[in-house]
């Protein structure tokens, strides 16, 4: 017999860990395939492992809960996890999504487990009132985050000296093994930084990852050219590259 499965997404150690022991208690059937500690990595853990739920705090480094969610594109069902109070409840008004607020309370945990386990066999929620959802929680996410001081300056090594590159004038970053790979106006170099680290300091209304080893910067995007199986490409102003872009990345193109 197959067990559900989830996976839990939080930058917080120890809420992971709280949360797991409260499922087990709750739900011992329920198997917990996988925790990730950002957006990114829950998403990228989600195309390995499939679970039919997704626990995701909203407030996440790099790619937030709500971009994962969208990333996700309805393949699971949703339990956004919240440490503010304004966000679930609009999600719950709508039907759309269910959330837990932190600190979780084990009745309300229990309340969102029945409802689970009432909807598993059936298709994820959708539909425009999602989507509404997902945007107003965006809209205030974004707002929250405007006092945020974001990346102005990347250091990168190029032979004996180092060079100051200003964000506006980079055009993508590409993992590069251990290393991110810094592709500006005039040149490129590699960086002892992985490309989530890098990502995570970026502002995400210019930076937008579009594949697991690729983050573009939207100011250069030229045209967007879909493929094949939900990809896509991207073409650049003024430069020869043309980036791809996964299918748990093509929301970003799908709302403009």
């Amino acid at each position: 017999m197959n067990h559900p499965t989830a996976l839990i997404a939080d930058d917080e150690p120890l809420l992971r860990e709280h949360l797991r022991a409260q499922l087990a208690r709750l739900w011992p059937e329920l198997d917990i395939v996988a925790e990730a500690r950002n957006g990114g990595e829950a998403v990228e853990l989600f195309d390995q492992h499939h679970p039919a739920i997704v626990f995701l705090d909203v407030h996440m480094p790099g790619l937030n809960g709500i971009e994962a969610a969208r990333a996700l594109a309805r393949r699971a069902q949703i339990v956004f996890i919240t440490a503010y109070e304004q966000y679930a409840v609009q999600a719950f008004e709508q039907g759309a999504i269910d959330y837990l607020v932190k600190p979780i309370d084990a009745a309300r945990l229990a309340d969102t487990v029945q409802r689970l386990q009432e909807r598993l066999g059936r298709a994820p929620d959708a539909g425009a009132a999602f989507d509404a959802v997902l945007e107003r929680m965006a809209s205030e996410l974004r707002q929250r985050s405007g006092t945020r001081n974001w990346l102005q300056w990347i250091k990168a090594s190029v032979g004996s000296r180092v060079r100051l590159i200003a964000v506006e004038q980079v055009a993508f970053i590409r993992a590069d093994g251990k290393y991110t790979s810094v592709v500006w106006d005039d040149g490129e170099a590699l960086i002892r930084k992985s490309i989530r680290e890098l990502g995570d300091e970026l502002d995400p209304d210019r930076f937008v990852q579009i594949h697991r080893s690729v983050i573009v910067n939207l100011h250069y995007v030229s045209e967007v050219v879909r493929g094949v199986n939900e990809t896509a490409d991207v073409h650049l102003r003024g430069r020869a590259e043309v980036l791809p872009v996964s299918r748990s990345y093509l929301h970003h193109f799908r709302q403009m």
